[in-house]
């Protein structure tokens, strides 16, 4: 057996779940601007959480991180059932919105905040691995798009500026990791960004 190879399989059948039922739920959504795939941030972020460590857990949470967010019909309940307590309290916790209709945007990222200032390291390290690939992405769309990329979002620019702000200084509060160094960086370029 090559030293890649391992007698045991390296994760449980719950990731292989998680990767069906996501590719099902986010089969007819694109990603802003883009028009991506959107299961292509998930599994942007999934990677990148195994990349730096993850644990299963927070690989499946990072496969599902915006389902209760962005599918309707879905429900914590039914993501516990099939995923266990801990993942839906993750997924949870990652989203800015678990119900509709939607509170406003100020509301929404205030309580978001306010959860991950309190979260342990797996929710703020696939917190980090979601907004940097959001960030990324929002930095390649502005190279092509111009200002007019900030036109997708429910808030100005400025707002959505701020918030990746406040999400690197809630994520650096009993938080270190190679990763949030990263997106600190991103955050940096776009503040840079032209807005108008």
């Amino acid at each position: 057996m090559s030293r890649s190879c391992r007698p045991e399989p390296v994760y449980g059948p719950r990731v292989a779940d998680a990767l069906a039922y996501a590719a099902e739920a986010f089969r007819h959504r694109v990603r802003k601007g883009s028009g991506v795939p959107y299961l292509v941030h998930l599994l942007q972020v999934a990677a990148t959480v195994g990349d730096h460590g993850g644990s299963e857990d927070a690989l499946v949470a990072a496969v599902l991180h915006d389902l209760l967010e962005d599918v309707e019909g879905t429900s914590r309940e039914a993501l516990e059932a099939r995923f266990g307590a801990r993942i839906a309290a993750m997924v949870v916790a990652l989203s800015d919105a678990t119900s509709r209709p939607k509170a406003p945007w100020q509301a929404r990222k205030d309580a978001y905040l306010a959860r991950l200032r309190t979260a342990d390291a797996e929710v703020k390290l696939v917190a980090t691995a979601d907004k940097l690939h959001n960030a990324r992405s929002l930095l390649r769309d502005h190279a092509r798009l111009g200002p007019a990329v900030f036109d997708q979002f429910s808030a100005p620019a400025e707002r959505t500026l701020w918030f990746y702000g406040a999400v690197v200084d809630v994520l650096a509060e009993g938080f270190e990791h190679a990763v949030l160094d990263e997106l600190r960086e991103v955050v940096e370029s776009l503040r840079r960004l032209p807005t108008r």
